[in-house]
């Protein structure tokens, strides 16, 4: 009896006290003095934590374990490939090791610096060419590195080219400037683009200043010292953009920071300074790979030249075709905004062939150095004469082409020079009226007070038989960023094209 007691004293005893917190509660509600507790932190840990394990071979994380932040995005991948390599000491010990792992560190170190100065975070990765889907989407760039000679063979040397003409970049690094590996990656590059030389690239190339204004590197060799010299870093150009690199002076050590007598090599800040411009290059030309990679059509190819204006581009021994989209946007262009009648179809014209007499004008454009032929410089010489005109640019403003262009130009017309092209000239206003103009972001950090169109020409006869520009011009007929060009904004290319095309059908 005494228990039934007790137990019945124990639920009055808690009863009251619900009662009397309730009431308390009620009191505060009613003068609007009562707050909430606090929610509690945050735990990052899933509500799905709290479902029965997983099956095999799945690990749940436990209740109190904190979820790890997702991994940065990798932007570039380190190569394995070869067999080991094997090696004896002076006391006649042997050891192997893996030729494309003989800097551990260099990608995660240049990627922490380059961070650090960007302020972006992105990671390295490893892989086989056998593994790997070759989208540049998941992996931007592939980076090989090592001393000996190697070979992808076809099938994947194939699959890499259509990977760089979709927006991919490969870069190469001949460690301790081992000339097998180089000789290796030129033959590897000759596979891949064979009308696409591996050049040295010009002092005034964006990769040399798109974050470090590079004018030399720090060189060490064997038995000599430090010393400076010119920036020597070879590439192959896809359009606009560089999607091969070579250094066949090692960079890889610098990256890892290693410093030794032997091997030829750029010295640690040098370096780490070309790693930083390589890493802000390839991503600022990134989406402009991938434009670039989708081929444009122009759907009349293959029918007949009728009455309309067709698109002829001179061939010559540079990097003649560096936006093939961009002349389709212009043809479209002046469809859409004068009274000619053109024809969507562009022709390859080599100055040799009776053909380049078909077109009223050709266009020339490139971002390096040529030389023209005898036989074209006589050919171009009796077009222009004979009523031609000749439109042409230096491509995203390269001063290797402009300086080629003006010694060419020299051979085929000596007795004559470029002039300015006066703002009354009737190719300012043929068509579109053209006053002041718009230029590229690095022009008008460069000029800023630069709005008027900077062309120059010669006159044959009363009229403006060549019309050159030291700026883009078909640089910006796609209308897509290049982020490191010397050109006009995309209206005003445009309209400059036009008025080209129809002062050309007029004159």
């Amino acid at each position: 009896m005494s228990r039934r007691v007790a137990t019945a004293a124990c639920w009055l005893i808690l009863t009251c006290a619900v009662l009397c917190v309730m009431a308390l509660v009620a009191e505060r509600l009613a003068y609007g003095d009562w707050e909430p507790p606090p929610p509690p932190k945050p735990s990052r840990v899933s509500a799905s934590e709290g479902f029965p394990p997983l099956p095999l071979p799945v690990t749940p994380l436990r209740r109190t374990e904190k979820k790890r932040p997702p991994a940065p995005p990798a932007l570039i991948a380190k190569i394995r490939y070869g067999k080991p390599v094997w090696k004896t000491t002076e006391d006649g010990r042997r050891f192997s090791y893996l030729d494309w792992q003989s800097d551990t560190t260099d990608l995660h170190n240049i990627l922490q610096t380059a961070g650090s100065k960007l302020g972006v975070k992105y990671r390295s990765v490893e892989l086989g060419l056998e593994e790997f889907s070759f989208s540049p989407s998941e992996v931007p760039i592939l980076y090989i590195s090592g001393h000996h000679n190697f070979d992808f063979g076809d099938e994947l040397t194939e699959k890499l080219r259509w990977y760089l003409r979709d927006g991919g970049t490969l870069v190469g690094d001949a460690c301790c400037g081992a000339q097998p590996f180089t000789e290796s990656f030129k033959a590897l590059c000759q596979k891949l683009f064979p009308q696409r030389p591996l050049r040295q690239l010009p002092a005034d190339h964006p990769i040399y200043q798109a974050f470090y204004q590079i004018e030399n590197f720090t060189y060490q060799e064997p038995n000599k010292g430090p010393y400076t010299g010119a920036a020597n870093i070879y590439g192959i150009h896809l359009g606009c953009r560089v999607a091969v690199l070579l250094a066949p002076y090692d960079v890889s050590c610098g990256w890892a920071q290693h410093e030794h007598p032997w091997g030829f090599r750029v010295k640690a800040v040098p370096a780490q300074q070309f790693g930083v411009n390589l890493t802000s290059y390839c991503l600022a030309t990134h989406e402009l790979g991938r434009f670039l990679g989708a081929e444009k059509v122009y759907y009349q190819t293959g029918e007949p030249t009728r009455e309309e204006f067709v698109f002829g581009q001179v061939i010559h021994g540079g990097d003649w075709d560096p936006h093939p989209s961009g002349n389709m946007a212009l043809l479209k262009y002046v469809g859409a905004n004068s009274t000619m009648e053109v024809q969507f179809k562009r022709v390859n014209v080599d100055l040799r062939k009776t053909e380049a007499f078909q077109h009223p004008l050709l266009y020339m454009t490139g971002h390096d150095d040529f030389v023209l032929l005898d036989e074209e410089v006589a050919a171009l010489r009796s077009y222009l004469r004979n009523g031609g005109i000749l439109l042409a640019d230096a491509c995203c403003g390269r001063k290797d082409f402009d300086k080629a262009f003006r010694r060419e130009l020299a051979r085929v017309l000596p007795n004559h020079s470029l002039d300015q092209v006066p703002p009354s000239h009737p190719l300012l206003s043929v068509q579109a009226k053209i006053g002041k103009v718009s230029y590229s972001g690095i022009v008008k950090q460069q000029q800023p007070d630069l709005n008027a169109p900077v062309l120059e020409g010669v006159t044959l006869g009363g009229v403006l038989a060549v019309i050159y520009s030291p700026y883009g011009l078909g640089t910006q007929w796609d209308g897509m960023e290049r982020p490191f060009a010397r050109c006009y904004s995309s209206p005003d290319a445009l309209r400059i094209g036009m008025n080209a095309i129809v002062y050309s059908m007029t004159h």
